[in-house]
Order: C-alpha cells, then structure tokens, then sequence
C-alpha cells in the first residue's frame, strides 16, 4: 500500500550528510592530539648532576648558554673539633681539618641517605642564598648513579626528585655511559670535528671514592652482562694508608682527611712493584742498607699541619739526618712522617687487592673478565679505546700500569690504548653536559606529568630500557 512506502532518500544529501559528519570527528581527534602534544612547555635549562660519594660536580645547561665546567662541592656533613658543623661548599670556610668527623650520603656508590643529601642539596640549589639556586619546576634534572644499583634505591630518587623536588622533567643514567658522549678521540690525540652521536665503542674504567667499575659502551649503550666491579676505592686506600701510618708512625684514626691529603700527594703506582719493595726493605736485624739509608728517590717527607700557621700538610724531600737527630733528642717545630713503601703499597690495591684479603680480582683482571662477557668481535674496538677517569687515575703511572698489565693478558696482534682526560674527576659531568643537548635526552627524559599519570614503576622500566636497539 502506497501508505508503507518509506520515503526516497536523496543519495547526495546523505554523502553529504556523512562527509561532514567524518570531516568533523576528524578534526576534533585532530585536535585532540594537537592539544595532547602541545602539553607544558619543555624547559629551557637542564641542571647536571654527578652525585658522587666524595663531590657533586654540578653545572647548568641551556640553549644560548652553559657552564664550561662544573662545580665542585663536596657532598658531605663534616663537624670540626670545636662541633661546628659544615654542609657541603661550607667545607672550604674550614681552617683546622684535625679530628674532622664526616657523615656521608653516598656509601658503595649509591644515595642510601636522603635526609643528609636533601640538606646538601637544599643548601647548595634551593635555599634563598644558595650558590647555584635554581626553580625546579622550570629545571630539567639529570642525575648520574652507577651501574647495578638496587630498584627500591632508584625508586626512592625517582620519588623524591618528583614529589620532593618538583623538577619538570628527569633522567637518571649510568655515569660512566655519559663519558661516550664526549670527544673520545681527542683523548687519544685524534680529535674528531663533530660530535653528532655517542662514541661507537669504548672500555670506560671509573676509579672513585666508594668502588671501581669497568663498562664497555656500544653506541651510547652499557653492556649490562658484560660490567664489573671492584670494591676498592679511595676511601678504602685512605684507610689502609691510615692504619700503616698508625702502626709505624703516629696514631692517625682520628685524621681522615688530612691522611687524604696525604695520600694524593705522596702515592704514586709503582711501575716495578717488586724493585720499589727490595729498594725500600731495611734489612735484617742490624743490617744497613744503603738503598734504604739514601732513600734510592722513593722516601718523602711529609710534613704534617699544625692548625696554627701551616693548615695544610707540605711534601719534602727525604733528608736522611732528620731521623738521627730525632734520635738525639733534638727537638724539632714540625711533626714530619717519613714515607717509604706506603707511597706505592696503598695504590697497588687496584692492581692486586689480594694484598689485603679482598677476595676480588684487580682491575686488568676484571677488564679480562668483562671482555669475555662481550662477543670477541669487539675486543679490538674495546682494547683499542680504553678510557679511565675518576680521582684514583690521577695516581702517577697508573695509565702506564694499566697498559702493561692488560697487554701481558691479551694475544699480541691486540692494540692496546689506555687514555686518561684531562680532568678525569669531571670528565662524567661534560659528557652529561653534552648528553642534554642531544636529541637522545628528551628521548629517554621523564616529565613531571608522565610520573603522575603512569607511576614510579612505569619510569623505572623507562629507564632501564634506555635507548633500546634502534639509534
């Protein structure tokens, strides 16, 4: 019946009508994302971080400007014999150093207490009169720790950073991975004109305060299975040095650091350990050996500080009459230690920690070790550019050492380099510098409104899985 009829569509007003319809929900995802992209705007200027167990190295960097090199502060709480207390860069107003006393927030490389590294941070970033102060929320944060550390530990930074601090956005990497993006060639006196990537590959051996690690890179990347480490750093040759000196000398327990001070201005690596320890033997009972007697160049005479005039020890020549007129009850102004074997037995722990009972292979032995973690495909890029930074390579010789002692465990076709830069302390701080401004930051960073929305675990993932295996 023509009342059922179902009236007749018009084909062009209904493509019409679907056009638009598409055309419009298009745009509003459009928009959508448009919007979703936009998001807060990325900050102009990065704060870098290389929070290790004896300094902060810290710096900042931006666009149009950023700091040549890195401060340095030391990332302690001290109390002097008269308990006033010093916090961080405060340590540089300190005149006696004698019976210092050190709370430290960094122990075996890792941040384990915050409340004392909140208060060294705030003093030195956040405080009104702070040295470096900066706005977090307008700050980008990128923070160094090393390898192997505990995922509750790197969760606790990753909360307070966020919660804590506020910063606008983060990382959080390996320090000796940093080291890749500096001119590495320029280490070995082959400067390259541009750094556009990581190095491609390298042997990185960082010697600090805490622990020694060894970390072949590829392409800006850590081969996990392949990193070692050693747990021998300056502060345990400090405390050997200081038990030697007690044994032999005086009673220095109470004097880390000027036992410190001593121990960077006296050690050195022996490049013939055997020679140096008959050189420096006194003999039998009785006996008198010339070599000890003239000291045979490796005697030094240290002389210690008296926190009146002279607030800093002073290195001397070894004067052989000095012990005979002691003995003769001529009575001296200076309190003078005389320095033999200790000068090349202390350095000789990274080398063969044995010596000790340290049940851990030195450090040519771990780098043997690590490269047999690694496909031998690139052991002769790795041989070939082995880096080492840290307070402990300053040592004189030990560069020299290192070479030997590798090249004696490796075939001989294998080129052996061993390079040290030439600040090896801040080395990790340029490398982190130039790491901001690549485009890998803002690939691997965190924004404040990605922590919130997906969680502290979801970050943690983030940055274990780095840059994954695409460049």
């Amino acid at each position: 019946p023509s009342s059922r009829q179902q009236p007749r569509r018009d084909s062009s007003t209904h493509f019409k009508f679907q056009q638009g319809w598409v055309t419009a929900v298009m745009a509003g995802r459009g928009g959508a994302r448009k919007s979703r992209a936009a998001g807060p705007v990325p900050p102009s200027i990065t704060l870098v971080l290389d929070n290790g167990a004896d300094t902060i190295k810290a710096g900042f960097v931006s666009d149009d400007k950023s700091d040549d090199k890195p401060r340095i502060i030391p990332n302690c709480l001290a109390r002097d014999r008269h308990r006033k207390i010093y916090v961080g860069s405060e340590l540089e107003k300190c005149k006696d150093f004698s019976e210092m006393a050190f709370r430290r927030p960094v122990e075996k490389g890792f941040i384990v207490n915050w409340e004392a590294q909140k208060e060294i941070w705030d003093r030195e970033f956040f405080d009104d009169k702070a040295p470096q102060k900066c706005d977090p929320s307008e700050t980008r944060l990128i923070l160094t720790e090393q390898p192997n550390s505990l995922p509750s530990l790197q969760t606790h930074c990753d909360q307070i950073v966020f919660e804590e601090y506020g910063f606008a956005s983060y990382y959080r990497g390996l320090g000796p991975v940093f080291n890749a993006y500096r001119d590495i060639q320029s280490i070995f006196r082959t400067p390259q004109s541009t750094i556009d990537s990581p190095a491609e590959v390298i042997l990185l051996i960082d010697s600090g305060y805490s622990h020694t690690t060894v970390t072949p890179i590829l392409q800006g990347r850590p081969l996990h299975p392949a990193i070692r480490r050693l747990d021998v750093g300056g502060k345990l040759m400090t405390n050997y040095l200081t038990r030697l000196l007690s044994v032999r000398h005086f009673d220095m327990r109470n004097e880390p650091y000027i036992v410190n001070e001593m121990k960077e201005a006296v050690c050195y690596t022996s490049l013939d350990f055997k020679g140096d320890l008959e050189k420096t033997w006194k003999g039998t009972r009785g006996e008198k050996r010339e070599d000890y007697l003239s000291g045979a160049g490796i005697a030094k005479d240290y002389v210690l500080p008296d926190s009146h005039t002279r607030f800093h020890g002073l290195v001397r020549d070894y004067e052989p009459g000095l012990s005979a007129r002691a003995r003769k009850g001529i009575v001296s102004t200076e309190d003078v230690l005389t320095l033999r074997n200790e000068r090349f037995v202390v350095p000789e722990l990274l080398f063969n920690p044995s010596d000790i009972g340290i049940r851990q292979p030195g450090i040519p032995d771990l780098v043997k070790q690590s490269l047999s973690a690694v496909p031998i495909g690139l052991w002769p890029g790795l041989l070939a550019n082995i880096v080492v930074v840290g307070g402990n390579s300053l040592s004189e010789g030990f560069c020299q050492r290192l070479q030997t002692e590798i090249l004696k465990r490796f075939p001989d076709e294998c080129r052996v380099r061993v390079a040290r830069p030439e600040d090896p302390i801040t080395s990790t701080w340029l490398g982190a510098a130039n790491f901001a401004k690549h485009d890998h930051a803002s690939r691997l960073e965190v924004t404040k409104q990605e922590y919130e929305e997906h969680g502290a675990a979801w970050v943690a993932r983030k940055f274990a899985a780095g840059l994954g295996l695409d460049s």
